[in-house]
């Protein structure tokens, strides 16, 4: 036995994640059985104390199941099972002490013998039924966190003969999920490339109003903002397609006929990785979700695009505006509109370890960029203590309710998930490298709010300054009292400015340029 416990130190000194993640089976299974084993020794107690042991039983099973679904929040639900049955134990002791001493001198001063009267045990019964509660309280909205949760269709399954020309449409199907009563929609299934030119396919949303003018419609080019990086966090997938990734004056796209063309990029619905924060692969995915909507038989598209994009889409249309020329010529762009964009990744990842919840976005960077490229190691970026919490966050979507235990597993980490500096090194290297730094021959429209703690003001500012003394022409503004997603809520002042913005790009007239 010396030697067993000589061996599990030495691996967990050597392998501490695998010893983290091991601990979650583990525990669960440690709760689970011991469960079990005391419900099969209440048969065996005395009848005051049997209910306890019933109810504690219970409870411990319950426990273990949790640990076994959450395994990143394994080390909380620990401390929530030790900490309760603590507090628990400490009040039933002291509640016993109490009427003990109480029964004590009723006996002494009434003569009465020590006899156990059928509540005896009543502290006892009623702390693990209160635990049973809990337990079941958690278990309960454990399973409505995953029922909520989508998963990929055939749709998304890359079909076994595809056209080795991008922007090819291989499939479309009616789509009627928060779509307006106004408009009609389409799913479509498209052929792209990854950043590496490697042949690829995506999904996608196309939108138009039902009474659309006859003739080819201007288009907007949405680029969805962070939805996650899992496959099953695709726009289309999600229960409120448009509000997932933050899309702004939906229904003035449909009032002024516009058709809507939001791809889901690759990696979310499809097959991955997901290019999150990946220049090249997200403005592909733009480009030929826009070519593969014109061959839709029910739409019409003109030659007019015009691509909006928030936070990481924000970084997408920026992206967009630089790869179209040598990428997509077939796809003019009248404009691009970048609101609260990534724009500086460097900045973006140093700042990530301020802001609450940070460590999410953290997540879905080192896990798009550990399967993009193979000079960035998940496990050297990322503490071994900090690697089942990183998985965990990857695994779940930011618009769905499971990103609530991400939030609350984030809030209680005391420390930074990356064990070095991710701004350096070959990680560094390739934020840089995804930095959109090339010259964009569109009018620009760059929207920042000035309460932005995710998008540093600063930090925009800064990028725009480089941008103008390249010689893009650039519309900044900036938005008091607007956050992070604030800048595109309802009753943003943006939203009339970007509408307005868009409709003179259609028509052709001179872009406003406050680089001068």
């Amino acid at each position: 036995m010396g030697v067993l416990w000589l061996v599990t130190a030495l691996v967990a000194a050597v392998f501490p994640g695998l010893t983290l993640r091991v601990l979650a089976l583990v525990v669960g299974l440690a709760l689970v059985a011991g469960g079990m084993a005391r419900l099969v020794g209440a048969v065996r107690g005395r009848g005051d104390e049997r209910a306890a042991h019933v109810l504690g039983a219970l409870a411990s099973v319950v426990f273990g199941c949790l640990a076994l679904a959450w395994p990143d929040v394994t080390l909380l639900v620990v401390a929530v099972v030790f900490g309760a049955r603590t507090f628990v134990f400490g009040c039933a002791r002291i509640v016993e002490a109490v009427r003990a001493a109480h029964e004590g001198g009723r006996r002494e001063n009434e003569g009465v013998g020590g006899g156990r009267g059928w509540l005896h045990g009543w502290p006892r019964t009623a702390a693990m039924a209160a635990s049973l509660v809990v337990a079941l309280a958690l278990l309960a909205l454990s399973a409505a966190l995953h029922r909520a949760s989508p998963s990929p269709t055939a749709f998304y399954t890359r079909p076994a003969s595809v056209p080795a020309t991008a922007g090819a449409l291989l499939r479309s199907e009616p789509f009627t999920r928060a779509v307006p009563a106004s408009a009609q929609a389409w799913k479509i299934l498209y052929t792209t490339t990854r950043d590496d030119g490697v042949p690829a396919v995506a999904s996608g949303i196309v939108l138009v109003s039902r009474s659309a003018p006859a003739g080819p419609r201007p288009v907007i080019a949405w680029a969805h903002g962070t939805t996650g990086v899992a496959s099953s966090c695709a726009p289309s997938l999600l229960q409120k397609p448009f509000e997932a990734g933050a899309l702004p004056a939906l229904d003035q796209i449909v009032a002024n006929g516009w058709v809507l063309v939001a791809t889901d990029y690759t990696g979310l619905g499809t097959a991955g990785p997901h290019p999150y924060l990946v220049g090249q692969g997200e403005a592909r995915s733009v480009l030929d979700a826009v070519r593969a909507a014109r061959h839709l038989a029910t739409v019409h598209l003109s030659d007019q695009t015009a691509v909006w994009g928030h936070s990481q889409g924000g970084h997408a249309a920026l992206w967009t505006g630089q790869l179209q020329p040598t990428y997509a010529s077939d796809v003019p762009l009248a404009g691009v509109a970048a609101l609260a964009p990534a724009s500086d990744l460097t900045g973006l990842v140093s700042n990530l370890n301020t802001v609450p919840g940070g460590s999410i976005f953290a997540s879905y960077i080192v896990t798009a960029y550990s399967q993009t490229y193979p000079d960035v190691s998940f496990n050297r970026l990322i503490r071994p203590e900090a690697q089942a919490q990183v998985r965990g966050h990857a695994s779940r979507c930011l618009a769905e309710p499971e990103v609530f235990v991400s939030v609350v597993s984030s809030l209680l980490a005391d420390k930074p998930i990356f064990a070095t500096d991710p701004a350096t090194g070959a990680s560094g290297a390739r934020l840089r490298e995804n930095t959109p730094t090339g010259q964009i021959q569109a009018p620009l429209l760059i929207a920042q709010g000035e309460n932005d703690a995710l998008v540093l003001p600063a930090v925009q500012q800064g990028f725009v300054q480089q941008a103008c003394k390249r010689g893009d022409t650039i519309d900044y503004r900036t938005f008091p009292g607007r956050d992070h997603v604030g800048v595109v809520a309802p009753d943003s002042a943006l939203i009339p400015l970007l509408v307005t913005w868009t409709q003179d790009r259609f028509a052709g007239k001179p872009a406003p340029d406050t680089c001068s």
